[in-house]
């Protein structure tokens, strides 16, 4: 089912425990109202909609392959009472009855110190799936063959194996997978299922493929991993894990090429995140094709989800406030709706769906954010950050400086004390269904884009989510502060619904830009120019909106994306444009470039790791009468070097202003406002001070905020001050 589907009604709900507790004469039960009883949803502290038909068999599974450095960095984990307890035992007594490790070959620098991510070699990878087998859970062993992190962006060899043929590639994945596999078979580990790799989209084991197609050496290598599979474990399931599901006939292009070289493997995985992978809806067609085309299993392979957008260790994460969507509130009742529609979407394809696991559930802080440098200490001796520093050598394009602690924390099903978030039941809760009392969980957020110049609408009413997925819609009143805003800028607008709920609508005032389709969101190209591999493409990795113009090969390359704008009115002007992207050494070329009658400009542009986006801007460009701009994003680009262009922007450069106003007196009005000791004061009075501080907010973030302005708004956030009423 559908986030929009959800529409359940608090009157059904106790309506149903109602009847779980229906009498007859005599306080017997009836039959039917046993059978009620049976089938009622549990008492509960979140929704959860009970997914009809699931298989006992079916995979309630968690990825935690960095609980022993966790552990090793002094986290403790807790049951529901808040005492400490084995994280496998907690997860057991959730409804988790599957456990998924991944293995890194080599995972240590030539002195011995470990690249962290958890550190997982094969020995460590065989602790993790026996404590699993002790709790009565199986184990997924999810093969990287890499050193350390594999993904769409990277597939780094193992170093034992960087000199080795292809041919001899084959032969060393095939007897490093016999070898591992044995040693967990040797220690009683019950083996559910053995991943060939993890998102294949574009290499394995050092191996780029050309493009989507399935290539002779990366079917020999998936190959090999499935043949060692058979030899060791012959009753243990062979997976094959690609991601991107939203991308059209992407997995179609991976099934049909496996099944042309003849692989052998049972199970087609993917994964799915909702912040990069489309809806759920396409979740289900997509692997619903490759079970009925190919006679596959399928399953997800990772999931998550954010109850919170804090940061808990002092190591940014990856979803922060400008990652999420729309289809989940950020909470623990949203994870809980999220993981449930995934649950869901993988049992609809019928007896092939045979499973879901969440990803890192339990990768908790090692320690406040407060205490980031103490924090650091034990990433770097334990391993229970992303990446230490020793990684660096290895993989020095992603780790660089930026090696440090969980990313992932905010999505965790734990809180950040080690004790179960009611979310992590949904894996009992999917078998049962679950009801509670009904709360507010999110209201709608507001987000307004608007060229300069232009008016600015906010909405009346502001549609409001409560956790048992009904929606209601409230007024809201905005702050005035929305008629102070200047020229282009971000801006934040207060507002309160008629609830009582305090929101915030950001508008973003955009300078008239004259790139024609600037995103790429239309669908003539026309204006464009694109050679070599760049393309338009519907993808996740956008900046802004649903599409971007991407770029990738095989081999060294070069690409372009370029325009010829006229009509543009002579002055100055700034040319502006986003990318990010991933294997693009130093020694590469890429340039944003503009050209006029008047002379040429370029800045460089960067591309870093994946989804780290940055904005290169060109200034000064003269622009004659002849309104005439040659526009240009050049990359000369290595092997494997991938990319994302979006978000061109040529704008005036008087349109952003030019030197601010004095606003020191603004400033010291709003410092005084935001140490007022607010239990002192009448809520009234308070109110009045609110909407003065928030004029004085937008007149800060105005690029062009007169002087007058200024004034204007100390006047009113100094007078709100001095109007301050006691509490009697």
């Amino acid at each position: 089912m559908s986030t929009s589907d959800r529409t359940r009604t608090v009157a059904s709900a106790l309506a149903a425990g109602a009847a779980s507790v229906a009498l007859v004469a005599g306080g017997a039960l009836t039959a039917s109202a046993a059978d009620s009883a049976e089938d009622a949803p549990v008492d509960a502290g979140i929704f959860v909609d009970k997914v009809e038909g699931l298989d006992d068999e079916f995979a309630m599974g968690v990825d935690v392959s960095t609980v022993l450095s966790l552990e090793e960095s002094g986290v403790v984990f807790r049951d529901a009472a808040g005492q400490p307890a084995d994280l496998f035992d907690v997860l057991a007594e959730n409804g988790v009855n599957s456990v998924r490790v991944r293995v890194w070959n080599d995972p240590y620098d030539e002195a011995g110190r470990g690249y962290g991510g958890g550190t997982v070699d094969v020995a460590r990878a065989v602790e993790i799936g026996q404590r699993a087998t002790a709790a009565g859970m199986d184990t997924l062993v999810d093969f990287h063959y890499s050193d350390f992190w594999a993904d769409p962006a990277r597939q780094l060899v193992p170093k034992a194996w960087a000199a080795l043929s292809d041919g001899e590639t084959v032969t060393a994945l095939h007897d490093f997978t016999v070898d591992a596999l044995q040693r967990f078979e040797d220690a009683g580990v019950d083996v559910r299922m053995v991943q060939i790799g993890n998102e294949t989209n574009n290499a394995i084991a050092g191996h780029t493929r050309p493009g989507r197609e399935i290539d002779a050496q990366f079917a020999a290598l998936v190959s090999a991993g499935s043949a060692a599979v058979r030899e060791v474990l012959p009753d243990a399931l062979v997976a094959v894990h690609f991601t991107n599901p939203e991308t059209s006939g992407r997995y179609a292009a991976y099934a049909s090429g496996l099944d042309a070289f003849e692989v052998d493997y049972d199970v087609f995985a993917s994964s799915y995140y909702p912040y990069w992978h489309g809806t759920i809806d396409n979740l289900t067609t997509v692997l619903s094709e490759v079970a009925t085309t190919y006679g596959k299993q399928v399953m997800v392979a990772e999931t998550s989800w954010a109850h919170t957008l804090e940061d808990g260790d002092g190591y940014p994460n990856v979803i922060g406030a400008s990652g999420t969507t729309g289809q989940y509130p950020v909470s623990v009742q949203g994870q809980a709706w999220q993981l449930r529609d995934v649950i869901a979407a993988v049992a609809a394809v019928g007896d092939a769906g045979i499973g879901v696991y969440y990803w890192e559930p339990a990768w908790l802080p090692v320690g406040p954010a407060s205490e980031v440098e103490a924090n650091s200490v034990l990433w770097e001796q334990f391993g229970s950050g992303w990446a230490t520093s020793a990684a660096g050598d290895y993989d020095p394009l992603h780790v660089g400086d930026s090696y440090g602690g969980s990313a992932w924390d905010n999505q965790a099903l734990f809180a950040w004390d080690g004790t179960p978030l009611e979310s992590l039941r949904t894996f009992s809760y999917v078998r049962t269904g679950a009801v509670a009392p009904r709360e507010i969980v999110g209201i709608e957020e507001v987000d307004v884009t608007v060229v300069d110049g232009s008016p600015i609408a906010l909405p009346a009413t502001l549609a409001v989510e409560f956790n048992d997925g009904t929606t209601e819609h409230h007024a809201v009143r905005w702050s005035d502060a929305i008629d102070w805003i200047r020229g282009p800028g971000q801006y934040s607008i207060p507002g309160t619904t008629e609830s009582g709920f305090a929101v915030t609508a950001a508008v973003t005032v955009e300078a008239p830009n004259h790139i024609v389709n600037p995103g790429f969101e239309n669908d003539d190209m026309t204006a464009w120019s694109l050679t070599g591999p760049a393309a338009r493409q519907q993808t996740a990795d956008a900046y802004a909106g649903d599409h971007a113009v991407t770029f990738w090969n095989g081999s060294a390359y070069e690409a372009t994306a370029s325009q010829t704008v006229t009509g543009v009115p002579a002055g100055t002007y700034v040319l502006r444009a986003t990318t990010q992207g991933t294997n693009s050494p130093a020694t590469d070329t890429r340039s944003l470039r503009a050209t006029t009658s008047a002379g040429s400009w370029s800045a460089p542009v960067e591309l870093t790791v994946w989804n780290d986006f940055h904005t290169a801007q060109v200034p000064g460009i003269v622009v004659g009468a002849d309104g005439v701009v040659e526009i240009s994003a050049e990359f000369s680009l290595a092997a494997g070097a991938w990319g994302v262009l979006d978000d061109v922007r040529l704008i005036d450069e008087a349109s952003l202003g030019g030197e601010k106003a004095d606003t020191t007196s603004l400033e010291q009005a709003l410092a005084a406002a935001a140490s007022v000791d607010r239990d002192r004061y009448t809520d009234a009075s308070l109110a009045r001070l609110d909407e003065a501080v928030a004029v004085g907010d937008v007149v800060l973030a105005g690029s062009t905020a007169t002087a007058a302005d200024v004034k204007a708004a100390t006047k009113l956030v100094d007078k709100a001050l001095h109007r301050l009423k006691k509490v009697k």
